[in-house]
């Protein structure tokens, strides 16, 4: 009977250490943040585009704060249209999240090592987050450029314009007849250095913070220490990710030829340029408050809810 109940335990362990398992718990956490923060993102989003020069030189939109953008969208589109295009968003998380807590866990356990005693250094830390970001986000670019598109349809409508798409999956089925496999890739590039920044500011900071708390504190690891680090790494990814948002939500937005070719920014480094010398280097950190404000509660509800579903699965602690 003991040998059977160790037999079962064991396999209990195996089964919550395994890259599948812990790939599962992360996209519940993922999902949980996402619903929890959207509306966040769809006001950031807004943001970014205000400002822009479009193909005549008109003005994209007109230029609102925070609390104006998102009351603008309450009351010109409605409350529900504050999670358009949370499906896509969701799906993305199903891959990139999954993918970057998969990959970093180990790019850290099983590529880069930790320490004999036990510790990750920092340098170590960033390499894996990096790395992790990027390979998750190159993965789930093409829902990234649904979202995008879903998330701009109602400003769209209120400027006369005609829709462009009337769903996730109308989107993606467009994308793909209008550009082949390659459309979907849309904006990959910066799309693909915004995650890896973002990443080395998330993983990294949030690894690299709890276990310094650990070690240099009485603290144990719990929900505080959990928000103590949460707290640390949605500061530094929102400072080092807002400028290639920025760029990433313009070039995924702008029109392009029959041929796929974006007619307003010729790459993430033209977009970049020409938003610099028509609006001034600041304009990179547009949305930076919604940003802050999303990735603030985004990891902190994340980071306690994976926490949390990995303690009670079975799981070792992040």
């Amino acid at each position: 009977m003991a040998a059977a109940t160790r037999e079962k335990n064991k396999f209990r362990k195996n089964t919550a250490d395994t890259f599948w398992f812990k790939y599962c718990l992360s996209c519940t956490a993922a999902t949980v943040a996402e619903a929890v923060t959207y509306p966040l993102d769809l006001t950031k989003t807004r943001l970014q585009i205000q400002g822009e020069h479009g193909l005549n030189g008109e003005i994209a939109a007109v230029r609102r704060g925070v609390v104006g953008t998102a009351a603008g969208i309450v009351r010109e589109e409605g409350i529900l249209k504050m999670w358009q295009g949370v499906t896509p968003a969701f799906c993305r998380h199903f891959v990139y999240t999954g993918c970057r807590m998969g990959f970093y866990e180990i790019l850290r356990e099983q590529i880069l090592g930790k320490n004999a005693d036990g510790t990750f250094p920092v340098w170590k830390a960033v390499l894996g987050g990096l790395t992790a970001g990027a390979l998750g986000q190159f993965l789930a670019s093409p829902a990234d450029l649904v979202k995008v598109q879903m998330q701009m349809e109602g400003k769209r409508r209120l400027e006369g314009k005609p829709p462009r798409v009337k769903s996730a999956w109308h989107a993606f089925r467009k994308i793909l007849q209008q550009g082949g496999i390659k459309g979907l890739w849309k904006g990959w590039v910066p799309n693909v250095q915004r995650a890896a920044l973002v990443n080395m500011g998330d993983l990294a900071t949030y690894d690299s913070a709890k276990h310094f708390i650990l070690r240099n504190t009485q603290l144990d690891d719990n929900y505080i220490t959990h928000t103590l680090s949460s707290a640390c790494s949605g500061m530094v990814s929102a400072s080092l990710s807002t400028p290639l948002d920025v760029v990433k939500t313009r070039i995924m937005n702008q029109p392009t030829d029959v041929h796929s070719r974006g007619l307003l920014y010729k790459g993430s480094v033209d977009c970049l340029m020409k938003t610099i010398n028509k609006e001034g280097f600041f304009a990179l950190y547009k949305g930076f408050i919604p940003i802050w404000a999303r990735m603030a509660p985004w990891s902190l509800t994340f980071w306690l809810s994976y926490e949390e579903i990995r303690r009670i699965a079975g799981t070792s602690s992040f």
